[in-house]
């Protein structure tokens, strides 16, 4: 799952690979505004098959904390 969604950041957000791990922080570490927070939204949601709600976003403060959503949510 991680892999999947760095492959996400790298290529839609234009991220540096290099730049993420599981404990970078997606607004500090990686330099992700609300908006391209919201794009990573969709494209997990589309990827993924899941569906985030407004309190699961505010949740997320590291890669991590989006792949352990993903994990117990997605379907694979």
């Amino acid at each position: 799952m991680f892999e999947k969604l760095k492959n996400i950041l790298v290529e839609e957000l234009s991220i540096n690979p290099d730049d993420i791990t599981m404990t970078s922080e997606l607004a500090n570490d990686l330099g992700i505004n609300s908006l391209e927070l919201a794009d990573l939204v969709l494209l997990c949601e589309d990827t993924f098959g899941v569906e985030f709600s407004e309190d699961d976003i505010h949740k997320f403060i590291t890669v991590g904390d989006v792949v352990e959503f993903l994990n117990a949510n997605a379907q694979q």
